[in-house]
């Protein structure tokens, strides 16, 4: 092809940070069976794993008969790899005497500070057997650690591929020429390098790395990997097809991305707005990658969180603490489920009738069908709550309710509309829970415990009853489900909801039986 490159694809591994490194099985029979068709030397299976908390997949872990089975399929060169900070000399033994005879190479993902202890690592694991990968991180910032370079004279009989990471996908070719020869100076180490995509640059970046003497460079179909993902391993080939030959079977390369299309539907990834701030300013991904999947934060609040953090300042200017004059013997909490809507009629004549309740909107998506009732009415504002706010109410001149913040300070910038600035209130802090301090539910439920609620009321809280749910969804519900575990051992009563709802936590007392119950008469549904 004009050029001697090998390619690893590592898409099991990094696009595990979609599944948590569960894939279908049939996925990967088709997955495994295309790459053996391609130029490709090395195939990624996954990490390697000490045990650790909460669950984590299949490819996390990578059991024996796992690898076993992948050996079978495959004809390439299969690779595991370790976290580094994870990884302790005597745990290699366990770790990696099983795969002998299954798996080729081990690399490992390593924090720049810490060479000296992945090269003892490196050390046994050659003994083992096994080719040898560094995958150093942050390849941006490598200048700032004194002494990183001179480290590197210590690869040479050790390491098999040194590779640059691009962590935070943004470097440029010049910054890739640059470093290239920085590591020649230091070491006779062959050079690989793993692009991600936040700029748009992980293919340039890594055509001017094979040009400048890489010998090795990662890819993952259709860029699957950690939040704005990788180079495309279909991109790769066609690229390199056209520019150096290469013999490119694309039958096999359709039958690949067609493979993972459907996670692409699903879970959306590559880049956008954050992640190109994020890159351009060497901000990690991880938060980002939260932010963008599992909060509904506004761009403008992600971007205001990643410009603090380039700048270390402590997000957002402290607002006064929502310490309430008034208090409510109840609350009633509206969701931004259709049931708000559905039985808004019934909710609003309970509530109009009460001169002892109010009303915390979580979320404002249902708002306008309460609006114009009297009695006090607070809005949580977090994510993309101020806009939507502006959306639901088009004149907020008039705006008679309160808006209450998260406690101070904030990792993430919240959006105030100036006409609600004045009635703008922050949480002192969160009783009830050590787990979150920013979701909708959590602030509403920490209002009600500052005004003084006795029965706390849900209104449109209907748990995602459509069908298919999204693994958004999903993992709203249960995170929604582990705060009404904690909040009920704080409060000691059962949180009610008026109107159908898929939440165990939650016990449902129908708004029909409550008005039936106040009114004396039989009521026919909405």
């Amino acid at each position: 092809m004009g050029l001697n490159i090998k390619i690893l694809d590592c898409t099991l591994r990094d696009g595990g940070y979609y599944t948590n490194w569960d894939f279908d099985k049939a996925l990967v029979e088709q997955y495994v069976s295309s790459i053996n068709q391609l130029p490709i030397e090395y195939l990624e299976v996954g990490y390697r794993s000490i045990p650790k908390k909460g669950y984590l997949g299949k490819y996390f872990y990578c059991p024996i008969y796992e690898l076993e089975y992948i050996r079978e399929l495959s004809e390439k060169k299969l690779v595991l790899i370790l976290n580094e900070k994870d990884t302790k000399l005597e745990y290699l033994n366990n770790l990696l005497l099983p795969v002998k005879g299954l798996v080729h190479m081990i690399r490992m993902a390593i924090d720049p500070q810490n060479i000296a202890h992945a090269l003892l690592l490196a050390a046994r694991i050659k003994e083992m057997g096994f080719e040898v990968g560094f995958n150093v991180m942050y390849m941006s910032k490598w200048k700032e650690y004194v002494g990183f370079f001179d480290e590197l004279q210590k690869l040479d009989g050790i390491v098999d591929y040194f590779y640059m990471v691009d962590s935070y996908g943004g470097v440029y070719p010049s910054d890739v020429i640059e470093t290239i020869s920085l590591i020649k100076q230091n070491s006779k180490c062959k050079i690989g390098f793993h692009g991600h995509n936040n700029l748009e640059l992980a293919l340039i970046n890594s055509i001017t790395a094979i040009e400048h003497g890489a010998d090795i460079v990662d890819s993952t179909v259709l860029g699957m990997g950690r939040g704005a993902g990788n180079l495309k391993t279909e991109l790769l080939l066609s690229v390199l097809n056209s520019k150096y030959e290469l013999r490119v079977d694309f039958n096999a390369v359709g039958n690949a991305v067609n493979a993972f299309q459907g996670l692409l539907a699903k879970h959306q990834w590559g880049t956008n707005l954050p992640y190109m701030i994020s890159g351009s300013n060497s901000l990690p991904q991880k938060d980002v990658m939260e932010w963008v999947t599992a909060r509904f934060y506004s761009f403008n609040s992600i971007i205001r969180a990643l410009q603090n953090q380039k700048d270390k300042l402590i997000d957002n200017e402290q607002l006064p603490k929502f310490k309430p004059s008034k208090s409510f013997t109840k609350v009633a909490i509206i969701g931004g489920g259709k049931n708000a809507v559905d039985h808004a009629k019934a909710v609003r004549q309970y509530i109009e009738a009460d001169k002892n309740i109010c009303i915390i909107h979580a979320s404002s998506k249902n708002a306008s069908f309460y609006s114009g009732i009297n009695v006090d009415q607070y809005f949580c504002l977090v994510g993309n709550e101020g806009h939507r706010l502006e959306r639901v109410f088009k004149d907020l001149g008039d705006f008679v309710g309160k808006c209450i913040l998260p406690p101070f300070p904030r990792k993430m910038g919240t959006y105030i509309p100036p006409n609600v600035y004045e009635r703008s209130f922050e949480l002192d802090k969160v009783d009830f829970t050590n787990k979150l301090t920013d979701s909708h539910t959590v602030l509403a439920l920490q209002a009600a415990i500052d005004l003084k609620a006795e029965e706390i009321f849900f209104v449109g809280y209907d748990g995602y009853q459509e069908v298919p749910v999204t693994q958004l969804e999903r993992m709203l519900a249960n995170e929604n489900e582990v705060l009404f575990t904690c909040f009920k051992e704080y409060f000691g009563k059962d949180l009610v909801s008026l109107t159908p709802t898929q939440y165990q936590g939650l016990t449902v007392n129908s708004i029909y039986s409550l008005l039936y119950e106040r009114e004396g008469s039989v009521f026919s549904s909405h």
